[in-house]
C-alpha cells in the first residue's frame, strides 16, 4: 500500500478515536468535576486539559473571523447556535473557524487517497477534492442541525416534570417567578439544559425585563414547539389573571398524553417496517435451513449423478 494512503487512514482512525474519546471519556469528566476530583489531586490536568482547550479554540476563533460572511448570515448562525446551547459572543467565529478545518482536513485525505489510487488524472484529483472539500464545509451544518434536534427533544422530554415542580410551587403559595428560580435550582442535576434556559429567564427577570418578554425570549432561544405553547399559556394567564396552576396542570397532562399517543404510533408503525427485513433477511434464512434439506434430497433422487459429486 503507498505512504500517502497509510497516512490517510492513519490520520483518519486518529480523528475517529480522538473524537469517540472526548464524547465518552472527556465530557463524563464533567461530573467528576463536579463529585470534587480537583480535591483528589486531578486539578492540574484538568487545567492543563483546558489552557489546550482554549488555545485550540482561539486558533479556531481566529481562522473563522476571516471568513467573510454577510451580517445576516451571522444572525442567523448565532440563533442555531443559541439554539444548540452555544451563547458564547465568539461561537460564531468559533463555527465557521470549524467549518474551515474540517473543509480543508477532508480536501486534503481526499487529495492525498485520491492520489495514492492512481486512477484519476490531475484534473480529476483537483475536481474530486473541491466536492469533498465542499461536503467538509456543510458537515459542521448538518451536526449542528442534528445538535438543535436533539437539544429541543431533550428540552421537550423534560416539560412534563417541570410542570409538575412549577404546579407544585405555585400551589404552596410561590409566585410565579420565584417559583421559576426554585425549578430551575430543582431542575439542574436531573435537566441541566431546562434548567440553564429557566435560570436565563430569572436573570432576565431580575434585570428589569417584563415577564412576557423574558418568557418569549424562551421561546426564541429555543425554537421548541412546546416550548412555545407553554409561553403562550403563561402570557395569557397572567393577562387575563386566570389559575396559573390550573393552566399549566391541564397542559401537563397534555403533554403526557401526546407523548403516550406518539409511542402508541411508533410501536404501531413496528409492524410495517419489518416488513422489509423479515423479507429479505429472516425468510430466505429460514427457508434455506427448513426446505434447503428437502430440496436437497429430491435433487439427488431425480439426479442421481449428483451423488457422485457429493
Amino acid at each position: 500500500m503507498p505512504l500517502a494512503a497509510v497516512v490517510a487512514w492513519f490520520v483518519l482512525v486518529m480523528v475517529v478515536v480522538s473524537l469517540l474519546a472526548y464524547r465518552y471519556w472527556v465530557k463524563p469528566s464533567a461530573y467528576m468535576d463536579r463529585v470534587g476530583d480537583l480535591n483528589l489531586g486531578l486539578g492540574l490536568d484538568a487545567e492543563e486539559g483546558q489552557a489546550g482547550h482554549r488555545a485550540f479554540t482561539r486558533v479556531l476563533r481566529q481562522v473563522g473571523q476571516a471568513v467573510p460572511a454577510s451580517p445576516g448570515k451571522m444572525r442567523a448562525k448565532q440563533r442555531r447556535l443559541v439554539a444548540a446551547g452555544h451563547r458564547s459572543e465568539t461561537a460564531v467565529a468559533v463555527m465557521y473557524g470549524i467549518q474551515v478545518a474540517a473543509a480543508a482536513a477532508t480536501g486534503l485525505l481526499a487529495a492525498m487517497a485520491l492520489t495514492a489510487s492512481r486512477k484519476f488524472g490531475v484534473e480529476g484529483v483537483t475536481a474530486l477534492s473541491l466536492v469533498f472539500t465542499a461536503a467538509g464545509f456543510a458537515i459542521p451544518n448538518e451536526v449542528l442541525r442534528l445538535m438543535i434536534q436533539r437539544r429541543r427533544r431533550t428540552l421537550r422530554h423534560a416539560l412534563p416534570d417541570a410542570l409538575d415542580l412549577l404546579v407544585i410551587c405555585v400551589e404552596a403559595g410561590l409566585g410565579l417567578d420565584q417559583a421559576l428560580q426554585d425549578i430551575s435550582k430543582e431542575l439542574e442535576m436531573t435537566h441541566p439544559e431546562l434548567s440553564d434556559e429557566v435560570r436565563l429567564v430569572t436573570l432576565e427577570l431580575r434585570a428589569g425585563s417584563r415577564r412576557a418578554e423574558a418568557l418569549r425570549n424562551l421561546a426564541d432561544r429555543t425554537g421548541e414547539l412546546e416550548v412555545k405553547k407553554l409561553v403562550a399559556i403563561l402570557i395569557q394567564t397572567d393577562r387575563f389573571g386566570t389559575s396559573i396552576a390550573q393552566a399549566l396542570r391541564t397542559h401537563s397532562d397534555f403533554l403526557r398524553v401526546q407523548r403516550r399517543q406518539v409511542a402508541e404510533e411508533r410501536a404501531n408503525k413496528v409492524g410495517v417496517k419489518l416488513v422489509f427485513p423479515i423479507f429479505f433477511f429472516i425468510l430466505p434464512s429460514m427457508f434455506l435451513v427448513t426446505v434447503g434439506p428437502a430440496l436437497l434430497a429430491l435433487m439427488f433422487e431425480f439426479f442421481p449423478s449428483l451423488q457422485q459429486v457429493r
